[in-house]
């Protein structure tokens, strides 16, 4: 199904064509509703490039161009815009095919690939915490959206499994551990080990050494050592499930960096007996010389002791991606401050000679609301178990205000799908690359750009049908796994009322919509569209009565309610968010 953004465009560049004017017109959403639904600025550029007046250009392309039945003859405006009105009776045909189509009009990509996204990467012994939402809910959006697009999607979370924590927490298990302790809260327990042992051998070398041992016996497979960093692997991953479970999010693989370990000396021989890597003062470092950006930002892969870090490990991680996932692109959902990390990491793995489209997808930091990065009153970060626990608690208690003749059962769970999306959505609706401020009172209004604002719009739908009765609901539009789907339908919708109108143009753009996403991997423009469509049904809800207008009015309306739903749903599922039949 073509949207009217791809068959306005083919018109343009025919216009184009018989206008002998060789340029490739690009053609978008018009910025304000008033001049048009569509524009193009492709006179002004032509203008520029030709030296000639870009309103004589725009009257030589509008004079070739062939509306037909999709819109009125498209005006120029201002210094040379093209602007385009699609028919009404255009728009009532297009929303018909979108009603009737599973997909709600989005097509699948032309060209798929097999995607591993890289997001979440919690470290073992250590709680999520708020940080870990961004790339979390990030991640997992663009999972969803890469997927229904038609790509193959592999999740993957990137454990911090390894490291030089592992012998302070090793010391402590073995010299520290209270057993009573760790039953009841295993990582609060691992976390109190870890800092005791932390303190004392930042102050004291012997106890620094001895920690150090314990980190060798683990390196070198001693069984005492493995089993009790199998134990807090385990114990982590408890929790980290918890969170997950909450989060609604799910991975293909759990891959901890200890999954990688055996690879690593390898991946030096390999780098080294290639040139990329040399010797330089007993370690093994990759230069930059050639690069301008890095010539003065070198990488060690291998330390003066012998010893590995994230660099080894993430060249080796790359080299299973590619060679036994067969990955035709990687995606790094990481914070900004490992930019320069994955520069380097990047240029190497080209210098081997990888074609992989490899891509790091930067997000800023959560604040609090005194604009510093969200900490509790401790100054430790805030467990991110606990502030989804929070976010439930504050949806049920708006819930038992709004509607307290609803069971317990049903309380907590349409509490636990306000809740965790609120949180997802405060995130989602940012651009991503920008910090933004943490507060409760704005993710959890139901007026503005909130999750449930739009889950109350869907809501108002399910209401809508429950008071329509059984007859509104009865017809069988087409069939979906597992049975027939039941969606009201009018043979034909009719649009007079500018509130109807607007919104069955708005649900035509949806499938203009996701697939933009990953231009950018900018999930905020389907916040922001979803956000609109709530608008633009509101409004009508308000303008145009759905069950007290008359025939084919009703069953028109009835559709475009039905319609706005699905949309509603699709595109916040797309989002992570899922959305209640009450509130």
């Amino acid at each position: 199904m073509e949207t009217f953004q791809v068959v306005l465009a083919k018109k343009l560049s025919d216009a184009l064509a018989q206008a002998r004017l060789p340029i490739a017109g690009e053609l978008t959403p018009a910025t304000d509703p008033r001049f048009g639904d569509y524009q193009t600025n492709v006179a002004l550029i032509l203008g520029k490039q030709r030296g000639e007046k870009p309103q004589v250009l725009a009257e030589q392309i509008v004079a070739q161009f062939n509306a037909g039945d999709v819109c009125e003859p498209p005006v120029v405006a201002g210094a040379g815009f093209i602007n385009f009105v699609l028919r009404p009776g255009a728009v009532a045909e297009k929303t018909m095919e979108v009603l009737r189509d599973e997909r709600l009009g989005v097509a699948k990509a032309k060209s798929t690939q097999r995607i591993v996204i890289d997001f979440g990467s919690p470290n073992v012994a250590k709680p999520m915490h708020v940080g870990h939402i961004r790339s979390t809910v990030l991640g997992d959006a663009l999972a969803r959206i890469a997927q229904f697009l038609g790509h193959e999607v592999i999740r993957d979370n990137h454990i911090g499994d390894w490291g030089t924590q592992f012998g302070m927490v090793i010391y402590g298990w073995k010299n520290l551990l209270d057993r009573q302790a760790l039953q009841r809260n295993p990582l609060a327990e691992i976390v109190r080990i870890y800092k005791e042992t932390n303190e004392r051998a930042t102050s004291d070398p012997q106890f620094r050494e001895a920690c150090r041992q314990e980190l060798v016996k683990l390196q070198a497979g001693d069984k005492e050592n493995i089993d009790i960093w199998n134990e807090c692997v385990a114990l982590s991953m408890q929790d980290f499930e918890h969170v997950y479970k909450l989060l609604d999010v799910h991975y293909d693989l759990q891959c901890g960096e200890s999954f990688y370990h055996d690879c690593l000396p390898s991946v030096v021989e390999r780098v080294l007996k290639s040139g990329i890597a040399e010797i330089s003062e007993g370690a093994v470092v990759v230069f930059f010389r050639d690069n301008p950006e890095l010539a003065d930002k070198p990488l060690i892969i291998r330390k003066r002791d012998g010893g590995f870090n994230y660099a080894t490990t993430d060249v080796a991680t790359i080299d299973y991606r590619v060679n036994d996932l067969k990955a035709d692109a990687i995606w790094y959902v990481v914070g900004a401050p490992q930019t320069l990390h994955f520069k380097q990491i990047f240029e190497i793995v080209r210098r081997e000679g990888y074609k992989a489209d490899l891509r790091h997808i930067i997000f800023g930091s959560i604040l609090g609301e005194d604009r510093k990065l969200m900490k509790t009153r401790s100054g430790e970060n805030v467990p991110l178990r606990d502030l989804l626990e929070e976010a439930c608690k504050r949806a049920r208690k708006i819930i038992e205000e709004k509607n307290p003749q609803l069971s317990e059962d049903e309380k907590t769970e349409i509490a636990k799908t306000i809740g965790i999306g609120a949180v997802k959505y405060a995130d989602l609706s940012q651009y991503r690359m920008t910090d933004y401020i943490f507060s409760w009172e704005k993710m959890l209004a139901l007026h503005g750009n909130t999750a449930p604002y739009l889950q109350n719009a869907y809501v108002r739908i399910r209401s809508i049908f429950r008071n329509a009765g059984e007859a509104a609901v009865a017809t069988p539009l087409w069939g979906v796994e597992g049975g027939t789907g039941h969606r009201p339908v009018a043979t034909l919708l009719v649009l007079k009322e500018p509130a109807e109108i607007n919104l069955a143009k708005r649900l035509c753009q949806f499938a203009e919509i996701v697939p933009q996403v990953l231009n950018g991997f900018r999930l905020n423009i389907l916040s922001n569209y979803l956000f609109e469509l709530a608008n633009s049904f509101h409004t009508f809800y308000e303008a145009c009565p759905v069950l007290k207008s008359d025939e084919p009015v009703r069953s028109s309306r009835l559709s475009l309610c039905d319609l706005t739903g699905r949309v509603l749903q699709q595109g916040l599922d797309l989002l992570g968010i899922k959305v209640p039949e009450r509130m």
